[in-house]
C-alpha cells in the first residue's frame, strides 16, 4: 500500500513505520533460532549471553510496536485494509517474540549438555531445526512481499514440523533407554525439541495472519 492512498501522508508514514518494525523484529527472530541451533554443535557461555541479548532487543521492537499500535488506533482509527494491517502485526509481534523467548530457552538448555553426544541422537533434532528455521525465513518473505501463496506453503508444511518432533523424540527416549544416567541429557533434549514444535505453532499462526491480512479472510484447510 502507497502513502498516495492516505488523504493523510503521514498516517501512510506510521503504517509503513510499523510495517519496517515487523520487518526488523522478525529479522532480528531469523538470527536468534539460527544461532540456538548452531548451539547444539557449538556453544559456550559467550554465545548464549549474545542470545539472551538479542532476545532482550526483540522484547524492545515488542514494546515498541505495541505503542506504534496504540498511537495508530487511537489517533487514525483504523478501518479496512488499514485495520488489518495494523491487527495483523500486533500479532505477529506477540508470535515472533513467543518464538525469541522459546530459542533463547534452548540456547540454555544446549549449554547444559556434553559437547560429545552421539551426532545420530542429535540429527533428528538438527532436521527438524533447519525445517523450523526454513519456516520462519518463508514467513518473513510471505510478510514482506504480502504472498498469500508463501503463507498457503507454510500451513502446509506445518505437519512436517510435527512429524520431525516425534521422531526427535523417539530418538531421544531411546538414548534413555539405554542409560537412566542419561535422564538430565534427555530432559533437555525433549525440552529443545518440544519448544521447537512450539516455535512451528507460532510460525504457523504467522502465516495464517499474513493470508488473513491479504485475503480479508482466514484459510480453510482442504
Amino acid at each position: 500500500m502507497t502513502n498516495d492512498t492516505h488523504i493523510v501522508k503521514s498516517y501512510g508514514e506510521e503504517l509503513q513505520f510499523l510495517n519496517d518494525s515487523i520487518i526488523q523484529m522478525g529479522s532480528l527472530t531469523e538470527s536468534l533460532l539460527a544461532d540456538s541451533m548452531n548451539a547444539i554443535t557449538i556453544l559456550d557461555k559467550e554465545a548464549v549471553d549474545r542470545i539472551i541479548q538479542s532476545d532482550k532487543k526483540i522484547n524492545e521492537y515488542r514494546a515498541k510496536i505495541d505503542t506504534q499500535i496504540m498511537t495508530l488506533l487511537v489517533k487514525r482509527a483504523p478501518m479496512a485494509i488499514d485495520l488489518r494491517i495494523t491487527i495483523t502485526a500486533l500479532r505477529i509481534s506477540q508470535d515472533l517474540e513467543r518464538i525469541g523467548d522459546l530459542a533463547k530457552g534452548n540456547a540454555k538448555k544446549m549449554l547444559t549438555l556434553p559437547q560429545n553426544l552421539s551426532a545420530d541422537l542429535l540429527k533428528s533434532l538438527k532436521r527438524l531445526g533447519a525445517l523450523v528455521e526454513s519456516q520462519l525465513n518463508k514467513s518473513i518473505d510471505a510478510y514482506i512481499n504480502k504472498s498469500k501463496e508463501i503463507a498457503v506453503e507454510i500451513i502446509k508444511l506445518d505437519s512436517n514440523v510435527n512429524e520431525l518432533t516425534y521422531l526427535s523424540i523417539k530418538e531421544i527416549l531411546s538414548f534413555l533407554s539405554k542409560d537412566t544416567k542419561n535422564l538430565e541429557y534427555a530432559t533437555n533434549l525433549l525440552f529443545v525439541a518440544k519448544n521447537l514444535e512450539r516455535a512451528g505453532d507460532h510460525i504457523n499462526r504467522i502465516a495464517e495472519n499474513i493470508y488473513y491480512l491479504v485475503e480479508g479472510d482466514y484459510y480453510k484447510k482442504k
